[in-house]
């Protein structure tokens, strides 16, 4: 495999044909010429279609249900060049995004997944959660690149494919908003690498308005992570805020029904974090948070 292949990318999408097309664009002039793979969750525009008629070197799985998240999981299990970068159906990488992250998996074997520094919209302004990232407690690694990390966005991700099928992928009870945490802990549970790298650049160009229902997935899923993987006395107190906030606010309310419902699964699928890894999870909780 010759070294501009080193990475490819799959793109998680669903009914959203005509903002595809521009990422593919922009990914297809690319330098590094990535192999690029469309997981397409069920979408019902014709997705599919235009992918195979205008995109003729872009492989596309067909996917018979809304897989959410997942879909990136059975995307990266088709694809087989050994790093992977994530791109939702509305960002794309910067020319030599690709191959700096290829080289950074190179030159250190325990790294698992690159969170990268994300530039949003047409002025291309930084996104927030650059400074999160990059100001980490964690701090770096004497055999990592970059800052240590337990969080990342979706769409501004490398992963070392071995790595991120080792951990699971994405977590199927999540689906989507806010899915991030559940796999950057499961990465570092595995003893993976979990890093910012400012120096690999990734372009997000999100619609003005958020998703329907977006806003209460994220917050269901905040607890639901913290029912996956962190303490019990922890998941019950993001628990009683969530409760109490639902007294008001019907976003929260609805936030609070997902997470009942989707509990028992939840807690069939709970793994607590080593110790290590929890402490780490810690030092990341703004303060008043822990329990």
């Amino acid at each position: 495999m010759t070294g501009h292949r080193r990475t490819g990318v799959v793109i998680a999408t669903r009914d959203r044909r005509e903002r595809l097309a521009v990422t593919l664009r922009h990914l297809s002039d690319l330098p590094e010429r990535p192999e690029i793979l469309v997981a397409d969750n069920a979408s019902t525009d014709g997705t599919p279609a235009m992918v195979t008629r205008d995109f003729p070197h872009v492989r596309v799985l067909t996917l018979p249900v809304n897989h959410g998240a997942l879909a990136r999981n059975h995307g990266a299990r088709v694809l087989g060049t050994p790093y992977i970068a994530f791109s939702d159906d509305d960002s794309w990488w910067a020319p030599g995004a690709l191959s700096r992250a290829a080289d950074l998996f190179d030159a250190h074997p325990r790294l698992g997944l690159i969170a990268a520094r994300t530039l949003v919209g047409p002025d291309a302004v930084p996104d927030p959660l650059n400074g999160l990232l990059a100001a980490s407690p964690l701090g770096p690694a004497a055999d990592l690149p970059g800052t240590q990390v337990l969080g990342f966005l979706a769409c501004g991700a490398v992963v070392r494919r071995s790595a991120y099928l080792d951990a699971g992928g994405f977590h199927r009870l999540l689906f989507f908003g806010g899915e991030e945490t559940c796999l950057a802990y499961d990465l570092a549970a595995r003893g993976w690498g979990v890093t910012h790298c400012p120096d690999v650049v990734a372009h997000h160009h999100p619609a003005t308005s958020a998703r329907p229902g977006r806003p209460a997935q994220q917050r269901r899923n905040e607890v639901l992570t913290a029912w996956l993987r962190r303490p019990v006395p922890y998941a019950l107190a993001r628990t009683r805020v969530l409760a109490a906030e639902a007294r008001a606010d019907e976003t929260a309310r609805r936030a609070l029904g997902q997470t009942l419902t989707r509990l028992p699964a939840a807690l069939r699928d709970r793994r607590p974090l080593p110790p290590h890894v929890e402490r780490a999870a810690r030092l990341l909780e703004p303060e008043g948070t822990t329990a």
